[in-house]
C-alpha cells in the first residue's frame, strides 16, 4: 500500500532458524551462506547475542546531507573482542535478485562504552547465536534510492 508520507506490505511469518555461529568464522558470509542453503529470500533478525571481533562498520557523519554518499560516511574497524549486544536487519533480495543482507550492530566495549553502525563483516570470538525468521511475502526488492544514496526497500505497485 502506498500512503501519504509511507509505504507498507502486510507478510506473514514463514520458517523459524536459530542459527550458531562458530568462532573464527565471519558473521556475515555464514549468514549468507545460511540463506542460500536455506532458499530464504526474505527475512529478519529477531535477536543475535554472542561476542566478536575485527568489527567493521559505517556511520553516518554528523551533520551530513542526503544522498548518503562514501564521503559522509566514517568507516570503523574495532579490533575487539566486543560483547555482541544486537544485530538487527532483513534480507530482501536486490533488484537483480541477488542477496541483500542489510545489518546493523550494536556492540560493547570492555569500558563498558557501547559502538554501533551499518555492518559490513564481522568475526565471530566465541560464539554468535541468531534468531532469524523467513518473511512469506511478495513484491519487495532493494534497490539504490537517488534520494536517500543507499539502498532501501522498494513495493512493487499493486
Amino acid at each position: 500500500m502506498n500512503e501519504k508520507g509511507y509505504w507498507y506490505k502486510e507478510y506473514t511469518q514463514g520458517r523459524r532458524f536459530i542459527l550458531k555461529i562458530l568462532p573464527g568464522e565471519s558473521l556475515v558470509n555464514c549468514l549468507k551462506q545460511f540463506i542460500l542453503k536455506e532458499n530464504v529470500h526474505y527475512a529478519v533478525i529477531l535477536s543475535a547475542i554472542g561476542s566478536v571481533k575485527n568489527v567493521r562498520l559505517n556511520d553516518i557523519k554528523s551533520g551530513a546531507k542526503l544522498p548518503i554518499t562514501s564521503a559522509r560516511l566514517i568507516p570503523h574497524e574495532l579490533e575487539g573482542p566486543l560483547e555482541l549486544l544486537g544485530l538487527t536487519g532483513n534480507i530482501v533480495p536486490s533488484e537483480n535478485d541477488d542477496l541483500d543482507c542489510h545489518l546493523h550492530i550494536m556492540a560493547g566495549k570492555s569500558s563498558g562504552d557501547v559502538v554501533g553502525g551499518h555492518l559490513y563483516d564481522s568475526e565471530v570470538f566465541a560464539t554468535c547465536e541468531i534468531v532469524l525468521t523467513e518473511l512469506v511475502v511478495e513484491g519487495i526488492e532493494r534497490h539504490l534510492s537517488k534520494s536517500g544514496g543507499t539502498p532501501t526497500i522498494f513495493f512493487a505497485e499493486e
